[in-house]
């Protein structure tokens, strides 16, 4: 069974940097894409920046410039590094292993409020 735990959520300021870390257990990380997810209240889950096994990465156009994705295979952990947040960023973000045979974490929360 393959578990996922995210953290580094919180409470910043406009402007500001958070990193967030999704670390799984199980021996199926290296070899499947991770992804970062954020839903808003009221809004659907949206997808954010994905990483492939081969270091692939794509995001979201609203974050472009501003989030960068990476993974460490030798930690089993991938990280979202989000610079000039904004409070449109606000939501709870859903790390995700795999595109078909999916598990997702339980989620952390990013507040972005002056």
């Amino acid at each position: 069974q393959v578990q996922l735990v995210e953290s580094g959520g919180g409470l910043v300021q406009p402007g500001g940097s958070l990193r967030l870390s999704c670390a799984a257990s199980g021996s199926i990380f290296s070899t499947n894409a991770m992804g970062w997810y954020r839903q808003a209240p009221g809004k659907q889950r949206e997808l954010v920046a994905r990483v492939t096994s081969g270091g692939t990465t794509n995001y979201a156009d609203s974050v472009k410039g501003r989030f960068t994705i990476s993974r460490d295979n030798a930690k089993n952990t991938v990280y979202l590094q989000m610079n000039s947040l904004k409070p449109e960023d606000t939501a709870v973000y859903y790390c995700r292993l795999g595109d078909y045979l999916t598990y997702w974490g339980q989620g952390t929360q990013v507040t972005v409020s002056s």
